[in-house]
């Protein structure tokens, strides 16, 4: 009896292992067709292999998911009405498994942040309020900050709170909060992608080439930084009025006893105080001392300085100035504060000391090219009063426009207006008929004043020099 039983359990365990292996065989048959229907984009031929696959063997390649990703997108922008419902959900079903089943792959915050995007893009066709989108994003963000990174989503995410907002539904404290969040993470990925970038550059300007890899990369990581460029305007503007004085300087005054020995809350606070021209407020002082107080910093050296400039006391400003560069040692966000210091000074008309910050973030952060921009607006300010002639001074604007296109080269952010600003300059340099007449084409113009520089006179018919 006990040799029939074992014999029973060895079929069965045999039967069973035929059984896998065939369920194998035929998942990796189907895997085969719906890979190579999917790379034809023919999802129609493709789904019906792909839901085999995906039911028997759900483990067997990550494919299932990426794959799967196109054809359910495919669906869901052929379909419409319960159809179309049934493939959004099945697409949110499927991210969900991806997780599941390839959990190192499949990051929480990017996988969850695009399936609330999903559902915000549908929600008339699936039912949700704004409440519960906000909550999804919210859940989101809070679960996995570090991987929800998409430009879109952040936007969207933070959209719904001026929504929640305008609807009564959330505070000024949780609007100004939030918004002070998701931009502190822009800026974050700004750098992070902004490191990425000026590593390629860095390699490029040492005269090594790169790879196809490498150009790949270069073209991703300025599409990132192009679209948070422009996501972060597009939250400023979302913005808008909501965070003007009159809103501002209410809630930080009645906030600031429980919150002035925050460094967060304070750090928030007097940005936004000053980003919205509401330095003219005693608050904002009050505000800027408390900081400097409980966190000195590079930042709260930066804000003395404008506190000191509003009271006249300017003589001061230069020592917070050194004090501010020297404290901050992270090279990216002293790239930042450079280009902070240079506006400052260039305000002031200091533009000998200006340019010389200006140049320091440019090399502290070539890919960022408002510093060239900067440089080139102080030379065509200073046009009029840099030349001994009509033509030499003209002649500044050769170096304007040349600064501008060194901006437009550099940085995938500023190609348009840093060419409309180039364009600008180049329409005031001296004519052609005017280099023929005065025989200066090929000729070096010293430029003397703060600007101590020289340009090569283009030859007629060209535009630029090419120094």
């Amino acid at each position: 009896m006990k040799t029939k039983t074992t014999l029973f359990f060895m079929f069965l365990f045999i039967g069973m292992n035929i059984s896998f292996a065939q369920d194998d065989e035929e998942c990796k048959i189907n895997l085969s067709f719906f890979h190579e229907y999917v790379k034809a984009k023919n999802y129609d031929a493709a789904y019906e292999p792909w839901m085999i696959v995906r039911s028997k063997c759900p483990k067997l390649s990550i494919a299932i998911y990426t794959g799967g990703e196109k054809i359910l997108n495919y669906k869901i922008k052929k379909s419409e009405g319960v159809e179309k419902k049934a493939f959004i959900e099945d697409l949110l079903v499927l991210w969900k498994k991806r997780g599941e089943y390839f959990l190192n792959k499949t990051p929480k915050g990017k996988y969850s942040a695009k399936a609330c995007q999903l559902i915000y893009k549908n929600k008339s066709l699936l039912g949700k309020s704004d409440e519960e989108l906000y909550a999804c994003f919210d859940a989101v963000y809070k679960l996995d900050k570090e991987t929800f990174t998409n430009p879109k989503s952040l936007y969207t995410y933070f959209s719904l709170m001026v929504d929640l907002f305008d609807a009564g539904k959330k505070t000024d404290a949780d609007l100004f909060n939030k918004y002070d969040d998701i931009i502190e993470k822009i800026e974050d990925e700004i750098l992070n992608y902004s490191e990425k970038l000026n590593k390629l550059f860095e390699k490029k300007e040492g005269g090594l080439q790169l790879t196809k890899k490498e150009e790949q990369f270069k073209g991703l990581y300025e599409n990132y930084l192009e679209n948070y460029d422009l996501i972060s305007r597009n939250i400023d503007k979302k913005l808008g009025i909501r965070a003007n004085c009159e809103n501002l300087i209410p809630l930080y005054t009645k906030d600031f006893d429980t919150y002035q020995n925050d460094a967060i809350w304070l750090k928030r606070a007097v940005n936004r105080m000053f980003y919205k021209e509401c330095t003219d407020d005693a608050l904002y002082e009050k505000l800027v001392k408390a900081y400097d107080e409980v966190s000195p910093s590079s930042d709260t050296k930066i804000h003395v300085v404008t506190v000191l400039i509003k009271k006249g006391k300017t003589s001061e400003i230069d020592k917070y100035l050194r004090e501010a560069y020297d404290l901050e040692t992270n090279t990216l966000k002293k790239a930042k504060l450079a280009y902070r210091i240079g506006l400052i000074l260039k305000k002031k008309g200091r533009y000998s000391q200006a340019r010389k910050y200006f140049r320091n973030s440019l090399k502290l952060n070539p890919s960022n090219g408002k510093p060239h921009l900067a440089i080139a607006s102080m030379y065509a300010d200073s046009a009029k009063n840099c030349g001994d002639s009509n033509f030499n001074k003209r002649a500044v604007y050769w170096l304007a426009a040349q600064e501008a296109r060194k901006a437009s080269k550099v940085d995938p952010t500023l190609k348009k207006s840093a060419s409309q600003y180039a364009a600008n300059y180049e329409a005031k340099v001296p004519t052609n008929q005017e280099i023929f007449i005065k025989e200066m084409a090929g000729k070096t113009i010293k430029i003397d004043c703060w600007i101590k520089s020289s340009v090569i006179v283009p030859k007629i018919g060209k535009k630029t020099p090419n120094n």
